[in-house]
């Protein structure tokens, strides 16, 4: 009897997410949301065990609760910082409990599975059922960052959002028009520094064309348009090729005289400032790739300063400024959006000063 089955075809997001039998068919390497019955925890790729659980290292979903076929089942990877909360050595209530996850669809203990998981939530029953236009709250996304300040903070904050699903940097063209598509026009983009809304293909080199601006510049590091930092959406944005151009490396500071094609944005010699509307936008997207990209794993270690002129050293400043930046713009529905997209869609991972706020000044 397979009437508590899944048999609903999801998109792939958050709030329509797959079923395992489509996560099963969809193993490409890309981050997905998945919704299944917990079902027990595979030790091998033929073995799934529903007691006397081993640890909390993994688990496995079927659309029926009753599955024991393990070639209906997707085989999820839980990180260190969900083990306590989704682990089954640890909670073997969850059994037969369903449960939504994100994470890469590609293979774990070479069987169908989600690896690099970032989000976990247990769906609610259907008498109570959750809207599913209720934004994720990802409670335990960030469970290894509650109670810490400071550099303790930003440490446990870069192991989390560490990793992420890489773009090449073609690709981050497709991207941008859906992560910054205008809410008010589905055919446009709308540009950061402007705010011009223009559509969504006339990307190029061209006067009035819109390229990718990368908010940290990419020579404050030298790594260019490398997979990673290069090519990471949380700080690339459409911006007019000329507004791009005349930003250049700049650093943020206030000040400057006002840019004729993008008014309430200044500029001078060593320092640019965005106009009031995306400050806050700005600095939380610097924040970001200062704790993102710390160093490990062969990649660059980028930081905040409080200077300008930082010209190629791995730096951005000025620290000060950004802060009272962020302060005086908060973040708004379109942040939220633009994170969530990235996260569900793209990279598999978050910026946390958009979900905290609070954690820029705890950190800086």
């Amino acid at each position: 009897m397979q009437l508590d089955k899944i048999n609903a075809a999801g998109s792939g997001t958050w709030s329509s997410p797959f079923s395992v039998s489509q996560a099963i068919s969809n193993q490409t390497g890309a981050a997905y949301s998945v919704e299944g019955y917990v079902v027990g925890q595979p030790t091998s790729q033929t073995s799934v065990v529903t007691s006397s659980f081993p640890n909390d290292y993994a688990l496995a979903l079927a659309d029926s609760p009753s599955e024991t076929n393990t070639s209906d089942m997707v085989y999820v990877q839980i990180p260190s910082s969900f083990r306590s909360s989704y682990g089954l050595q640890s909670n073997p209530e969850l059994m037969g409990q369903k449960l939504k996850v994100t994470g890469n669809l590609t293979d774990y203990f070479s069987h169908p599975g989600v690896k690099s998981t970032s989000a976990f939530e247990e769906v609610q029953g259907d008498s109570d059922p959750a809207d599913p236009n209720d934004p994720p709250t990802y409670e335990g996304y960030y469970s290894t960052a509650e109670g810490k300040t400071g550099s303790t903070l930003k440490s446990a904050l870069h192991n989390i959002i560490d990793d992420h699903i890489t773009l090449s940097y073609s690709e981050v063209w497709e991207a941008l028009r859906n992560t910054d598509e205008d809410p008010g026009n589905s055919n446009n983009v709308l540009l950061l520094y402007s705010g011009r809304s223009q559509s969504k293909f006339t990307n190029g080199g061209g006067v009035d064309d819109w390229n990718r601006e990368h908010v940290w510049a990419k020579s404050h590091g030298d790594f260019g348009t490398a997979q990673g930092p290069g090519t990471d959406l949380h700080h690339l944005r459409p911006t007019d090729v000329t507004v791009n151009s005349s930003r250049g490396n700049l650093d943020f500071d206030n000040g400057g005289g006002e840019h004729s094609e993008a008014p309430g944005n200044y500029y001078d010699g060593d320092s640019w400032e965005p106009r009031d509307e995306v400050k806050g936008d700005v600095a939380r997207m610097i924040f970001y790739m200062a704790v993102r990209y710390e160093g490990d794993s062969g990649e660059i270690d980028l930081e905040l300063n409080n200077i300008v002129n930082n010209g190629s050293a791995p730096y951005h400043g000025k620290m000060s400024v950004l802060l009272e930046w962020h302060a005086q713009d908060p973040v708004d529905s379109r942040e939220i959006r633009r994170n969530d997209i990235i996260f569900e869609q793209y990279q598999g991972n978050r910026n946390p000063f958009i979900d905290h706020p609070e954690w820029a000044e705890m950190i800086w």
